[in-house]
């Protein structure tokens, strides 16, 4: 189900989810509860926020013994005070194999342009088996 946005920032809020900015990923450890802060790439389909990760990293590791996670967006511009978290629970995607190939070309094209996305680099890291996607679909946005 698409997030409803307070209609006054609607238009600025998507007009952020569109830019390519960092996000910053918020896990825990499931066992010992330690948090964990990365600055991630990320696509926003209008429902739900995805991230492109490899499965031996700590942010998959963490979701995989809890899915619990924050996202912060904040734009580039300096002086603009306006971010959007999401909060929720975090699906980690390793199949469809084709599903986390195209989700994760779209991030990098974001990011690397349609060009830069062509490298052998980017290429190489969509089709690796052990690139994963994490779909989250938030319980909770905060915006301001």
């Amino acid at each position: 189900m698409p997030i409803e946005f307070p209609a006054a920032k609607k238009e600025s809020i998507e007009a952020l989810l569109n830019q390519p900015v960092l996000a910053r990923l918020a896990t825990a450890n499931g066992k010992t509860g330690q948090p964990h802060v990365v600055p991630v790439w990320f696509l926003w389909d209008g429902v739900s926020l995805w991230i492109s990760a490899f499965s031996s990293t700590r942010k998959v590791r963490d979701l995989l013994t809890n899915a619990k996670c924050a996202v912060l967006i904040e734009p580039k511009e300096p002086g603009k005070v306006e971010a959007v978290l999401f909060e929720g629970e975090a699906d980690v995607i390793d199949q469809p194999r084709h599903l986390v190939c195209d989700i994760s070309i779209r991030i990098y094209t974001r990011y690397m342009g349609s060009e830069g996305v062509q490298d052998p680099e980017p290429q190489s890291w969509a089709v690796d088996p052990e690139n994963r996607l994490i779909r989250l679909s938030a319980r909770h946005v905060f915006t301001w």
